[in-house]
């Protein structure tokens, strides 16, 4: 994971000794919105208009942020609206990268090998980390917003008048719950495997692996009353979790060293991580070998020989229990 210093690509990990060895995750940096009429966004971001072709999604297939946006794409029946291209699951010394033979989509948009490219289309002084994912604008040639938690929001409700499709995954009147569960679940879960996997002191570690833990309990406890987050019906909160659960056996229980339980041990996580896995649409935004190559490959640092394992079998297709508990699906705006 690199970055841009004034336009200028370094190949720089996290410096975590600066930091008592946390990991420290930058902000996003570029955040304007889309709306359907092109108004200002929800704090008052510059706005453009909600318009078919016009914008392009890139992402990786390994990383969950940007899978919350294929799901959010897919849920939303964006597809024919919203074009994707995914980067390289492997991202070595030049970053994301385009390259087909390493299992990239390519990019027909802009013929980039390098995913900082774009950055430097939108800014040739931009500085910061280059991540995924990205919205780009086809018109304007640069890219819009680099906030995944901000492109689920603007995919959940920019779109509708051009796509019929009125599933409102942040509804009103729940957005207060759901707004305190991402804080929680982002906090020590989504960037907590992160902050434990990418520590570098041992008590920095076990302080984030035993705070991520406490917040999994938490969670079981809340799904063995209601079948989501929010209750009766799935929303965004649903969405930000399960990219992170359907990773953990896989990836962060061993890579990461997020190993004192796996979620195939909770009771409930467990099937509702099956559940969603099972819901129309998802499981296809599911690309395991990418996952699995990307954080095993990537992260020399953590896995020096490179080796990916070949288990562990998760057979994510199984039947689940969640019928039990009242569900009414997605909120309808």
């Amino acid at each position: 994971m690199g970055l841009l210093v004034q336009g200028i690509w370094r190949d720089e990990w996290y410096d975590t000794e600066a930091s008592g060895g946390e990991f420290v995750r930058e902000s996003a940096r570029l955040r304007d919105w889309v709306t359907a009429d092109g108004s200002p966004g929800p704090s008052g971001q510059p706005g453009l208009p909600a318009e078919p072709g016009r914008y392009h999604l890139y992402v990786s297939l390994a990383c969950p942020w940007a899978h919350r946006t294929l799901i959010m794409r897919r849920l939303k029946g964006l597809e024919d609206i919203i074009g994707v291209s995914h980067v390289s699951p492997l991202m070595g010394s030049d970053g994301w990268t385009y390259h087909k033979d390493e299992g990239s989509s390519g990019d027909p948009i802009n013929g980039v090998s390098l995913h900082h490219q774009l950055y430097t289309m939108t800014d040739p002084h931009y500085s910061g980390r280059v991540t995924v994912p990205v919205l780009w604008d086809r018109q304007q040639q640069r890219i819009v917003n680099n906030e995944s938690a901000e492109l689920v929001r603007i995919f959940n409700s920019a779109f509708d008048e051009l796509t019929g499709n009125r599933c409102d995954l942040y509804p009103q009147p729940l957005r207060d719950v759901i707004d305190e569960i991402n804080a929680e679940v982002y906090d020590h879960i989504n960037n907590g495997v992160y902050k434990a996997g990418f520590a570098t002191h041992q008590d920095v570690y076990e302080k984030h692996v035993v705070a991520l833990f406490e917040a999994l309990e938490n969670i079981e406890q809340r799904l063995e009353q209601q079948r989501y987050l929010a209750g009766a019906w799935l929303t965004e909160a649903d969405i930000r979790l399960f990219t992170t659960l359907v990773r953990f056996d896989a990836v962060y229980h061993g890579h990461f060293k997020c190993n004192l339980q796996r979620i195939e041990d909770f009771p409930q996580l467990s099937h509702y991580l099956r559940e969603l896995y099972q819901w129309p649409g998802i499981a296809e935004t599911v690309n395991m070998d990418h996952i699995q190559r990307h954080y095993y490959m990537s992260h020399a640092t953590i896995n020096p020989n490179r080796i990916v394992p070949l288990g562990p079998r998760l057979a994510l297709d199984r039947p689940h229990d969640r019928t039990r508990l009242e569900g009414k699906g997605i909120w309808q705006a």
